[in-house]
């Protein structure tokens, strides 16, 4: 597998369209950061760590809905920075997704971060993905 945050955005989108509660993901310390962001910016219910077949161990991500109109909170992932086409901002460049509605997720010198806490720290790095 040539990008793994792909396949793990890609699996959320699909988990997302099926309209599963929980979803697997092979597990590695960027995809762990970036569950812990989505996390904590309420856009899935809940995660789990735990030791599976591989080393790594999985993921465990329960998706979060609205409970009477069953809408998932993240309605679109997109993916910036790719293996082959590397995408840097600096901090007058950071971006603003759907005018401030959404988060961007960034990897940064400070840990993986929103462009929120982007443009408080005042820190650039790679654009990871949008989320909103």
């Amino acid at each position: 597998m040539t990008d793994p945050i792909s396949d793990y955005l890609t699996r959320l989108r699909n988990a997302i369209k099926a309209n599963h509660r929980v979803v697997e993901i092979p597990a590695s310390n960027l995809k762990k950061e970036i569950t812990k962001v989505l996390f904590d910016k309420g856009y899935i219910l809940n995660y789990k760590f735990e030791q599976g077949n591989n080393p790594q161990g999985v993921i465990k991500i329960a998706l979060k809905y609205h409970p009477e109109t069953k809408e998932p909170a993240i309605t679109q992932l997109e993916r910036v920075s790719t293996p082959g086409l590397r995408k840097y901002v600096d901090t007058s460049r950071l971006p603003r997704v759907m005018n401030g509605l959404g988060i961007a997720i960034l990897s940064t010198s400070k840990g993986v971060i929103t462009d929120k806490e982007a443009r408080k720290l005042n820190v650039g790095g790679e654009v990871l993905c949008y989320v909103y």
